[in-house]
């Protein structure tokens, strides 16, 4: 199982990453790559337990004896949540400022770069980003203390 992890988990992780950046424009977007995200966390919890999330992925000190709801990574799945939140409200009244209806979305194209030629740049991004974050935020909590009972 550790040894899979180690080969999967990357590849799932730059599939997330890769469908939560052309989630504006094709099918993807934050919930489904917060979903792969938490299959990728969910993967190396179960090969190597919750304290390895606590030292080996968030590089924090795992106390001996900790309770499920002390352990740093509940504590850093919370605020993911919370952040993620309030980055996908904080998109949703940007629009506000400029006189449009709650999360209008609008992009910017830019031209005459150097290997891609032109890209686009979409405010929908900012959104995918807060459900992503939400979405791995409240599963990975609710896998931690689920999994810890």
């Amino acid at each position: 199982m550790k040894t899979t992890a180690r080969i999967v988990v990357p590849i799932i992780l730059v599939l997330a990453i890769s469908l939560l950046l052309q989630g504006h424009n094709l099918p993807g977007g934050g919930f489904i790559a917060g979903v792969l995200t938490t299959v990728a966390f969910a993967l190396i919890y179960v090969a190597q337990g919750l304290d390895y999330l606590d030292s080996g992925v968030l590089g924090q000190e795992v106390e001996s004896g900790a309770g499920v709801f002390e352990h740093r990574s509940v504590t850093a799945f919370r605020q993911t949540f919370m952040v993620g939140l309030a980055v996908a409200v904080a998109s949703g009244f940007a629009a506000l400022l400029f006189d449009e209806p709650f999360l209008t979305q609008t992009f910017v194209i830019v031209e005459h770069l150097p290997l891609y030629h032109e890209l686009e740049f979409a405010s929908a991004l900012a959104f995918d980003v807060g459900v992503y974050m939400v979405v791995v935020g409240v599963l990975l909590t609710i896998l931690s203390v689920v999994g810890a009972e």
